[in-house]
This record gives structure tokens, sequence and C-alpha cells, in this order.
């Protein structure tokens, strides 16, 4: 005795094209997330590069710079002088670490486009 049973067929067509959008939307943003990774990382480069090329020609000014200040009070207030140049170093050195701190502390976070459109696609679907 075979007894067929009517096989119960659910529409996949719609599951099917619902689950394809999500996937895609997913991959739109992975996308964005690497194209995103990408800038920072070339910004990143760009502005180590020229930061380094400043640093390294700013201590060739202030070497010179204190040489000729040097030489230039030699005879009278050598060491008033030099003192005053350390000082002034010190406190420039002192200002620029405190504005490199206050940039990192207030940087942006990295991937805000990325999470702003994670935001937009959660309040689509609720």
């Amino acid at each position: 005795m075979t007894t067929d049973r009517p096989t119960q067929q659910s529409s996949p067509g719609p599951l099917r094209r619902i689950l394809s959008s999500a996937f895609a939307i997913f991959e739109t943003r992975l996308e964005l997330i690497g194209i995103e990774l990408q800038e920072e990382k070339e910004r990143l480069i760009g502005v180590l590069f020229l930061g380094l090329a400043a640093m390294m020609l700013a201590m060739m000014a202030l070497i010179s710079l204190t040489v000729l200040i040097a030489i230039f009070f030699w005879d009278t207030y050598r060491w008033q002088a030099l003192g005053g140049i350390t000082l002034l170093y010190a406190l420039i050195a002192i200002a620029c670490g405190l504005r490199a701190r206050s940039n990192l502390l207030d940087a942006p976070n990295m991937f805000d486009d990325t999470l702003a459109e994670f935001r937009k696609d959660r309040d689509t679907f609720r």
C-alpha cells in the first residue's frame, strides 16, 4: 500500500529574493569598508611622509639657527642666548605634543560612513 502524500512546495521565490537582496546589501557595505580602509591607508602614508620630511628640514633649520645665534652672541651673552633658545625649543615641543595628543583624541571614527549606511539599512528593515 503506497500512500502518496502531496509534497508541499513552498515558494522559494520571495524568500530567495529577500536573501539575495540582503546579501547584496551586505556585499556593498563590505566593499565600502574596503574603500574606506584604502583611502585611510593612502592618507596616512601621505601624512607620515610629509611629516617626516617636515621634521628633518625643521631640525636642520633649527640647528643652523642655533649655531648662528651662538656665533652672534659668543663674546657677550652666549650662555643666555643658548639658554633662551633651549627654552624656546622646549616650549614649542610641548605645544606640538599637546596638539598631537588633542588631534588623536578628537579624531573621528574610521568607519563613520559605513556605520551610517548600516544604520540606514537597519532602520529600513524595521
